[in-house]
């Protein structure tokens, strides 16, 4: 079996509706671009993966995608992905301005056609161990700025049937411990409860805040500091008792620095950022290893999503998934990604990611189509 070709749809989507009943702020864009990627093969399998756009990167995704990584791909077996994923690993060696994500979308891709040859679901390729994971609810800034908009949300996922809430507050401990306490008051005191402060605190924040959490019994402080910070993370995680989770950002190859150095008490992955299937399975065999618990992130990319709960669904390290705005579930059917009656995802159960596009969706959202190479 050969990759004959890369097809790329850029979806072109109106995100006015992640401001809820806020206004659009007029130095943000209307509209988001989302390259849907489409690997098609000799044999008329066809593997399906998904880029990330709301920073405005995706028309640059899918330019790299054709111009750099098409050779590395088209022309090759679909199923010796390892090999593949390898070759563009050296690849990005000389690549320093772009990230594992290429990587991460062209091998999710090669992984949904080795499950569709194979007749099986992901998550059993891996080795599942579960069906279900407990959904969390994650809270941006703008939904949670005051103590009203912080009161309607918190009520609103709590009823909606999640597993847990995220809080990711903006500012310092004056105005985020006040609405820590809030929403522990909103929950209750036994009700899973984190907070991601997105590295924008000084160390000194960070542990006043942290002292805080300890008396409110959250789950985790996520990604308090910069990631790089590594001596600093590792003070924070032997000077608070709530877990420090951190390195999101961090890429494959230098998690295990932070594993050994004791730098932090949960790892952060997805597959997105740790190098796609592959390469989240291989920070996940490093953490089970070294004793440590990984909590999957969410991509805010529904294809790749889906591709976090498979992995999700094929180790017990992560004990919940991530959901983000309701706007990032597009262009599946019956999307696995909506939480259930008990607060799960599940896990889709035909083969490869397991999910029907709706190209009808697609097509009518789709503002151009990329194929081939366009270097040449």
């Amino acid at each position: 079996m050969k990759v004959t070709e890369i097809t790329t749809h850029m979806i072109k989507l109106d995100f006015t509706a992640w401001y809820e009943d806020r206004p659009k702020p007029d130095t943000e864009p209307r509209f988001w671009y989302y390259p849907l990627i489409c690997l098609s093969t000799d044999e008329g399998i066809e593997g399906y993966s998904m880029g990330y756009g709301v920073v405005g990167c995706g028309h640059a995704n899918a330019s790299l995608i054709h111009d750099v990584y098409y050779h590395h791909v088209v022309g090759h077996d679909p199923l010796c992905h390892e090999a593949i994923w390898q070759n563009i690993r050296r690849l990005n060696r000389h690549l320093y301005g772009i990230t594992d994500t290429i990587q991460a979308e062209l091998d999710v891709a090669l992984w949904d056609i080795k499950g569709k040859v194979a007749g099986l679901p992901i998550a059993t390729l891996l080795g599942k161990v579960r069906d279900k994971v407990p959904l969390y609810a994650s809270l941006p800034p703008h939904l949670i700025e005051t103590p009203e908009a912080l009161e309607k949300s918190v009520k609103a996922k709590k009823a909606a049937g999640y597993s847990g809430i995220k809080l990711q507050p903006l500012g310092g401990p004056a105005s985020v411990i006040p609405r820590l306490h809030l929403a522990r008051e909103i929950v209750g005191p036994d009700f899973p409860l984190m907070i991601d402060s997105s590295a924008e605190l000084t160390f000194v924040e960070a542990l006043a805040i942290g002292r805080e959490l300890d008396t409110l019994k959250y789950l985790w402080f996520e990604e308090p500091i910069p990631d790089r910070q590594i001596n600093q993370l590792k003070k924070l995680a032997d000077d608070i008792e709530t877990p420090v989770l951190a390195a999101e950002t961090v890429r494959l190859h230098e998690l295990p620095q932070y594993l050994i150095q004791g730098a932090l008490d949960i790892a952060r992955g997805d597959v997105h950022l740790k190098g796609g299937i592959t390469g989240l399975c291989k920070a996940l065999a490093m953490c089970e290893l070294m004793g440590y618990e990984l909590e999957i992130h969410t991509a805010a990319s529904p294809i790749i999503d889906v591709a976090n709960l498979h992995v999700a669904c094929a180790s017990e390290l992560s004990r919940f998934v991530e959901a983000h705005h309701p706007i990032f579930r597009f262009a599946i059917k019956d999307n696995p990604l909506e939480v259930d009656e008990d607060g799960y995802q599940r896990l889709p159960q035909k083969p490869g990611l397991g999910i029907e596009l709706d190209w009808d969706w697609i097509d009518d959202n789709t503002e151009k189509v990329i194929k081939g190479y366009t270097s040449a």
